[in-house]
Order: structure tokens, then C-alpha cells, then sequence
């Protein structure tokens, strides 16, 4: 549905972006994860025709943005991060209006305007000036503008900024809701909104693309090493030794003990180990009561930071 080809974008000796690539599939949620300045938002404006690439370029649905960008805007509805309105018009009146710049009229604008009062949750507001709206309806009213006229894509800069937790929950909800039928690109800096959203992340830092895959793709990237939880009832420097004694191990980190009377461990094996089968031999081997022991699941924040530091050390070295 998305397909970008090596978009490059320099303002002066400066390089907002550089040679990024990736592709969306249609139906497919993506995730654009990365610091406030890495190049999100530039990318966002390129993809929607608004700034014109150094190089490169990109299609939306079979439309190239360079050939064809009056062909891409048909196809893309865009919700930047702070929203285009008009204080004193009613919600109605705007998109009435953003039905009418989108060359919708008559029975069509008619339809549109009653699904995007339902989908978007509207009706309360309907007649309400959008000065008057909360940052919560703003946001919804942002997002009816991008879907008047149906788009194939939608691509959300930020959808969930400064909201509060409960305008949060209804944002996240409403993108769920749309991505039935829609391709979407939404981007963030808050880890939190691409694990609950997306199907797929892409992690961008100094305009260069550190990472492309699923969350789990991600996590084995980012590790390099296995990762465990170990409980079992016996004495700290009794376990200390025998896993040393195993030379697979980075570190060994105690956790304290459970309500249950075990001694809890976080393992990380060295690159390359496979550290389950080897403690899980080794505590049949010492008849230690065993309480728990099972891959620990890495964090996306951990998994982000280490990214972006493989990132900066790839570019230094490159």
C-alpha cells in the first residue's frame, strides 16, 4: 500500500532524512517510533505531498508522490500533530468545509459527514465551535477532517499528544476501530502507544532508519542474548557458584526472595548461549526446589535504547 524508495530530505548542510526505506502492507498499522527531531514529522509532510523530497520518493497506493501527487492526496488523509482548525467555526461548518476542499458534495458529503459524527464520536459536539472543544474532541474532529473523504491511508503525526490518560484510551480505540479498513502510519516518541497499536515498528533516530520489524523482531535484534527468570530454594552463593561454574553467564542478578521462600535471579547469558536447557539441567542435577524459571521478556524500552545506541555506533563506524 506504502512503498518508500531512499527518500532523502537536506535543509542546507543539515540531513533531516537519509536514504530511508520501508514498505507498509495494506491493512497493516506502523508504528514510526523515534526521539522528538529524528525526522518523523518530515518524513509524515513528504509522504502527504506537503514538502518535496531532496531525493527519492515514495507511492501511496500506486500513485507516485512526485508524479502523481494530486493522485497520492486523493488516497491519504493526514492528521498532523497540531490540528488544522478554525476557532470560530462550528464542528459541522468544518467539515462541511473539508468535505467541499475534498471535492465532496450532495448525497456523498451527506454520508460522509454522518459516519465520521458516529465513527469519530461527534455528536455531542456537533454544533459546538471548535474553540470551545477539549483537546480530546479536537483530536477527533483532527481525525474526521483526515477521513471525509475515505481515504485508502491514513497517516497520524503524534495522534495522542498532550491528551490525558481517558482521551488517550478513546484516541487508541478509534485508530483500532479505522484500522478494520485503513493502511495507517502513526508516529511517536512514546513506546507505550506502539506496543498497545501497532502491528509493526519502525525506529528512526538522525533521519536514518535503526530498525524495521514486529515488536518480537525487534526484541531478538536488540538482545543478542538469552534473558532469564530463576527461583529456586536454595542459598545465593550456592546458586552464584554453580552458574558460574557453567561459564554462560553475562551476569546473574538476585531479585530478592518470593512470598513462597524462593530466591529469585535475573540471568543474562553471554551472545550466542542458550542458557534454559543448560540451568535447566543443572538444577535437576543440584535437586534444588524449583519455582520458577522461563525466558524474561525484554522491554521495549530497553529494546529502544539499545537500537538506537547500535545505531549511532553503526554510523560512527560507517
Amino acid at each position: 500500500m506504502i512503498s518508500i524508495q531512499s527518500l532523502t530530505m537536506r535543509y542546507g548542510s543539515f540531513t533531516a532524512l537519509d536514504r530511508v526505506s520501508f514498505e507498509v502492507r495494506e491493512g497493516e498499522i506502523l508504528g514510526l517510533l523515534g526521539p522528538n527531531g529524528a525526522g518523523k514529522t518530515t518524513l509524515m509532510r513528504i509522504l502527504t505531498t506537503y514538502l518535496y523530497p531532496y531525493s527519492g520518493t515514495a507511492e501511496i497506493s500506486g500513485s507516485d508522490i512526485l508524479k502523481d501527487p494530486i493522485g497520492a492526496r486523493q488516497k491519504t488523509g493526514y492528521l498532523p500533530e497540531n490540528v488544522p482548525i478554525y476557532p470560530e467555526m462550528q464542528v459541522e461548518e468544518y467539515l462541511i468545509f473539508s468535505g467541499h476542499a475534498r471535492n465532496l458534495s450532495g448525497k456523498a458529503l451527506v454520508d460522509r459527514l454522518e459516519w465520521v459524527k458516529a465513527e469519530c464520536g461527534l455528536k455531542p459536539v456537533w454544533k459546538h465551535r471548535l474553540t470551545e472543544l477539549s483537546k480530546g474532541y479536537r483530536q477527533r474532529t483532527g481525525l474526521a477532517q483526515a477521513l471525509i473523504h475515505d481515504p485508502e491511508v491514513l497517516i497520524l503525526d503524534e495522534p495522542t499528544s498532550g491528551l490525558d490518560p481517558l482521551q488517550i484510551i478513546g484516541i487508541r480505540q478509534l485508530i483500532r476501530t479505522l484500522a478494520a479498513k485503513k493502511t495507517i502510519i502513526f508516529s511517536t516518541h512514546i513506546l507505550q502507544e506502539v506496543e498497545t497499536l501497532a502491528d509493526r515498528i519502525v525506529i528512526i533516530n538522525d533521519g536514518k532508519i535503526v530498525a524495521n520489524g514486529t515488536e518480537s523482531e525487534l526484541k531478538k535484534k536488540a538482545s543478542g542474548f538469552q534473558q532469564i527468570r530463576l527461583a529456586v530454594r536454595e542459598e545465593e552463593p550456592a546458586v552464584r557458584k554453580a552458574l558460574d561454574d557453567l561459564k554462560l553467564c553475562e551476569e546473574i542478578q538476585p531479585l530478592g526472595i518470593s512470598e513462597a521462600g524462593y530466591r529469585r535471579f535475573r540471568i543474562r547469558g553471554r551472545p550466542g548461549k542458550s542458557l534454559l536447557p543448560e540451568i535447566d539441567a543443572l538444577v535437576k542435577a543440584k535437586n534444588w526446589a524449583l519455582g520458577e524459571l522461563a525466558e524474561d521478556d525484554t522491554g521495549l524500552e530497553e529494546v529502544f535504547i539499545r537500537l538506537l545506541a547500535s545505531g549511532k555506533q553503526e554510523a560512527a563506524h560507517g
